[in-house]
């Protein structure tokens, strides 16, 4: 692909006919299950019926939540722009010394004291005064007997809150903005009507992915040593995000156990057509084939910009975290799948000879034996380039993010939600400050039992003086503080940039004639 043709796939292309075709959003693989009567379609979920009970009772006052205070972009814990405070007090935690994070009660203290829902409601409104972008939003429950809740929306962010409160769910997620509200969808005279709109461009790392090439690990499992391949997929997406398309809202996510997820704030970005979303998770895929296929790097020569750019990215990654930390090709069999990935014969024959002469030989050794004995003579047809070619697409291989790409393609698909709990580990699912990328521990991320006992602890203490009389939220009384923190830092500078997005927009209607 032309590098002058990167932008080109994030220009917004021709709105969708109105009768267009609008596939359903996949339905969560287990939980739900879908039929078709005639023109409708009936909703079951396996465990739970139909929750036509869950639509909350919208107050006017919830529709207008102190709309006049728009300069406030992050108030204090008594304003209430696109959040009101008007859900029961918070309740003293008294859990039980053995309670685990996935009993109820944990997680409703967890929502009740620390889930940060005025931000993320500014974050997917896009403002502070509530709008379609937050109202026609979709977002999915997965509940407490693993029921799956689909095409809930809520005019405003408090109402959000409430239903969470009251749904008490083990996570949710987040889908698209769509023509209407996702609730109202079958009130709608043609089924058409509803499609999407608008949808975060994700992306997803997960550690599942490098299973073949990481030794230290597998399945569901990690540690600090495979976490360097979130870390150097993180780097190189990151930087083709903001340098080959010019995006500037970019919040990575910790999955909470073995991957990272990023999410695209951008209008230019929400707006793209599930065609552009397509291409430019085309772009940036590299590693393509199964564990059981054979060469996974074919790309052209010469390399394409951002593939230049990431072999500088990752040359010093290859080094330590591939050839050192994961030892990739100690074992004669792993050392094969390298010769493999060769392109001379003689070359070979003398690599493996040197190689079963010194068993246990390291990786980093035989790494360098390759051009040792290509400098030596072992070949007389030894091609140069093709053999340098071949070590670039080997270092691609082993260090190159390796994408979910099916996540990225569609606006419908729906993504886990920052902040909420992991179920299998307990972990907070935090954003990640990429100025400290590689500070980052995935296993020092606070679980939610912790941070409960956090707000015990600093409630059990003794304030200093000048702290009295403060209100301080319960958040700041935990290591969640800096997670929050950032998350509120990204969300101020997307807020400002829409609000100048708007005033440009004012601007060019005074000029029309």
């Amino acid at each position: 692909m032309p590098h002058s043709t990167a932008a080109d796939l994030i220009t917004p292309s021709s709105p969708l006919e109105e009768d267009s075709e609008l596939p359903d959003a996949p339905p969560h693989a287990l939980d739900v299950k879908e039929e078709r009567e005639g023109d409708n379609q009936k909703e079951l979920e396996i465990g739970v019926p139909v929750r036509e009970d869950l639509k909350p009772d919208i107050k006017l006052e919830d529709l207008f939540d102190d709309v006049d205070d728009e300069d406030e972009e992050f108030p204090s814990s008594g304003a209430t722009t696109g959040m009101v405070e008007s859900s029961p007090p918070a309740v003293p935690i008294a859990l039980a010394p053995s309670a685990k994070y996935t009993d109820p009660e944990v997680m409703l203290a967890f929502y009740q004291r620390l889930f940060p829902f005025r931000y993320l409601f500014q974050w997917l409104n896009h403002s502070i005064k509530p709008s379609n972008d937050f109202g026609h939003r979709e977002f999915a429950f997965t509940l407490q007997n693993d029921a799956y809740l689909r095409y809930q929306s809520y005019p405003t962010g408090d109402l959000l809150r409430k239903d969470v409160l009251r749904v008490n769910p083990s996570r949710f997620e987040i889908g698209p903005v769509y023509t209407a509200p996702p609730r109202d969808r079958k009130t709608l005279r043609k089924s058409t009507a509803f499609r999407p709109m608008a949808k975060e461009l994700v992306f997803d790392i997960d550690l599942t992915d490098y299973d073949e090439i990481r030794t230290c690990c597998s399945k569901a499992n990690i540690c600090h040593k495979c976490w360097s391949f979130v870390t150097m997929a993180i780097k190189v997406v990151d930087t083709a995000l903001r340098e080959d398309f010019g995006f500037q809202h970019i919040m990575w996510v910790y999955s909470g156990r073995r991957g990272a997820h990023a999410w695209i704030s951008d209008k230019r970005a929400r707006i793209m057509d599930d065609q552009r979303r397509k291409a430019l998770a085309g772009y940036l895929e590299v590693v393509k084939g199964g564990a059981q296929s054979g060469k996974k790097v074919n790309v052209k020569r010469p390399l394409h910009p951002h593939l230049a750019r990431s072999l500088d990215i990752l040359k010093d990654h290859f080094q330590h975290d591939i050839l050192e930390d994961q030892d990739p090709w100690a074992e004669p069999e792993k050392a094969e799948r390298l010769l493999q990935l060769l392109p001379d014969k003689a070359l070979n024959d003398a690599l493996r000879k040197k190689w079963d002469a010194a068993p246990g030989r390291s990786s980093a050794s035989k790494w360098a034996d390759i051009d040792s004995l290509a400098k030596a003579g072992a070949s007389k047809t030894l091609d140069g380039r093709l053999l340098l070619e071949a070590k670039q697409d080997i270092v691609l291989e082993y260090t190159y993010p390796r994408l979910d790409v099916e996540v990225s393609k569609k606006q419908i698909h729906l993504l886990k939600s920052p902040f909420v709990i992991h179920p299998g580990t307990g972990r907070v699912c935090v954003p990640i400050d990429t100025r400290r990328l590689t500070k980052f521990d995935p296993l020092g991320v606070p679980t939610v039992t912790e941070l409960l006992g956090e707000i015990d602890d600093f409630d059990g203490q003794d304030l200093k003086e000048e702290d009295e009389g403060k209100k301080i939220q319960d958040y700041e009384k935990t290591s969640l503080k800096p997670y929050v923190d950032y998350f509120r830092t990204y969300v101020a500078s997307l807020l400002k940039d829409e609000k100048g997005l708007k005033r440009e927009r004012i601007d060019d209607d005074a000029m029309e004639f």
